[in-house]
């Protein structure tokens, strides 16, 4: 049966204009963003098919170009409206980070980190750029290295903190394997980059790994 001819609480648009977006499953939002279905298919079926392919909603979203393309009902340019909606999240996310003191919005920033870095499949050394009130200058991703390593050079990170003019920052990296405990090597380089930037007064305020769930935070732990 067409999802026109479901009973209107039903339907997932009538739903988020009712209830708001968080009211939709997450087939149910994903069924908006297909709009239509196939033969003998509805939208919602197809967003069910792709989330069970996937193993989730965020397995549809980390997936690949080609991934996703093989796909009955998802072509290149379905894929880029779906590029450029995760983008326009993680724009929005930004902005906010702009606009307000970063350590007073810490889920924000945990947000932020986690759309930008989680999935990838290399491991990736990012840092948020801060000025003196704490709100968002620049994000970078500086390093990149393998499926489990990345050198990190902290005289690099060193000149793009003096290049922006910055008064603080926050470290993150992922862990491809998608377990966000540090390891030895990730409270090194913490150390040294702690070292390096404290020779032009710009402060670590914390760093963050990337993984399943919730990233960990070294000043949570009390580690810096």
């Amino acid at each position: 049966m067409p999802i026109t001819d479901w009973p209107e609480a039903e339907r997932p648009r009538e739903k988020l204009i009712a209830n708001g977006a968080d009211s939709l499953s997450d087939a149910e939002l994903l069924a908006l963003f297909i709009r239509t279905g196939m033969k003998g298919r509805t939208a919602l079926d197809l967003a069910r098919d792709w989330i069970t392919t996937f193993g989730s909603l965020r397995g549809v979203l980390d997936a690949s170009a080609r991934e996703l393309t093989a796909l009955p009902g998802l072509g290149p340019a379905k894929f880029a409206e779906l590029q450029a909606a995760l983008e326009l999240g993680r724009r929005h996310l930004a902005t906010t980070l702009e606009r307000h003191d970063v350590m007073s919005s810490p889920e924000a920033t945990r947000h932020f980190l986690s759309s930008r870095l989680r999935g990838r499949r290399h491991e990736v050394f990012a840092i948020l750029f801060l000025d003196n009130q704490h709100r968002l200058i620049a994000f970078e991703e500086l390093f990149q290295g393998t499926l489990d390593a990345c050198s990190v050079h902290p005289r690099q990170v060193v000149e793009r903190a003096l290049i922006l003019n910055a008064a603080a920052v926050i470290l993150s990296h992922n862990h491809p394997s998608g377990v966000a405990e540090p390891s030895g090597a990730d409270r090194h380089i913490t150390d040294r980059l702690r070292e390096a930037l404290g020779l032009i007064e710009v402060r670590v305020l914390d760093h963050l790994v990337v993984g399943e769930g919730r990233p960990v935070s070294f000043a949570e732990r009390g580690w810096l």
